[in-house]
């Protein structure tokens, strides 16, 4: 069965009432799609919040806590968003990164994914159920929480995407697409409606916070499709996107034949 994997950042969900426009994106795509796995980010300026409370107690926390701390930001968005459906009348069920089965080296505050076990995923997803995921974390082979450090909550999409060989992961951002500059600041910036993976990770190494190269680069590597598009302007005529993959010289997304699971970063 067709899965879409959805990633909110922290900009989508910036305040309690912003849970239900998330929430009324996820039903559109129902429409399109049998399963749905939705990656969500801290709340905006939470994740510094809690980095700053740290400081105020400790001036070099252990990283071990710091990663016990800042995990509990994705933690209350993956709630709030499960409670936003449950209110239309969604079933959804929330997991941190760890009950999702994402399995990660045990460098706390900055480590990689080693694999990913979604049995729970599956089993929820295969009730019907919208599945939401806490980005940005994961457990070690010893039972440590650990955090994946930034733009993870990017790299937790794929990888989850990766792992249950989605259709695409689609990342909804603050702006519709990839630009040839900060369209908030550049009036003429070029949207880009189609780029390949490479084309991208240069966008990106120029500076662009879009998406993190950590993420590109593990999509390529699977041959994976990703989508930026707009949460603000989803449900208008202006709705547009950048979508990044393989292509052929007439833009038709095509599949890399050397295609295999590999989670290594």
């Amino acid at each position: 069965m067709t899965t879409l994997i959805m990633k909110f950042g922290g900009a989508s969900v910036s305040s309690p009432q912003s849970f239900a426009h998330v929430a009324d994106i996820i039903m559109a795509r129902q429409k399109e799609y049998a399963n749905i796995v939705v990656v969500v980010s801290a709340m905006r300026g939470a994740t510094d919040q809690l980095l700053q409370l740290a400081k105020e107690v400790h001036p070099c926390p252990p990283r071990r806590e710091l990663d016990m701390l800042v995990s509990v930001g994705e933690r209350i968005s993956i709630s709030l968003l499960a409670m936003a459906l449950s209110l239309k009348g969604i079933g959804a069920i929330s997991f941190t990164g760890s009950q999702s089965g994402i399995i990660t080296t045990p460098d706390h505050t900055e480590a990689r994914i080693i694999t990913i076990k979604p049995a729970r995923i599956l089993a929820q997803l295969a009730e019907g159920k919208i599945v939401i995921v806490a980005g940005f974390q994961g457990v070690s082979r010893s039972g440590e929480i650990t955090t994946l450090g930034r733009g993870g909550s990017d790299t937790s999409a794929v990888a989850i995407g990766v792992a249950l060989n989605a259709a695409k992961i689609e990342f909804f951002k603050d702006v519709d697409g990839i630009y040839s500059a900060d369209p908030k600041l550049e009036e003429h910036a070029r949207h880009y409606p189609f780029l390949q993976y490479n084309e991208a990770l240069e966008i990106i190494e120029k500076g662009a916070k879009i998406l993190h190269s950590r993420a590109v680069k593990l999509a390529e590597k699977n041959s994976l499709l990703l989508e930026v598009l707009s949460f603000t302007s989803f449900f208008t005529e202006k709705n547009s996107s950048t979508i990044i993959a393989f292509f052929d010289k007439e833009k038709e997304y095509k599949q890399n034949p050397s295609y295999e699971i590999e989670f290594n970063e």
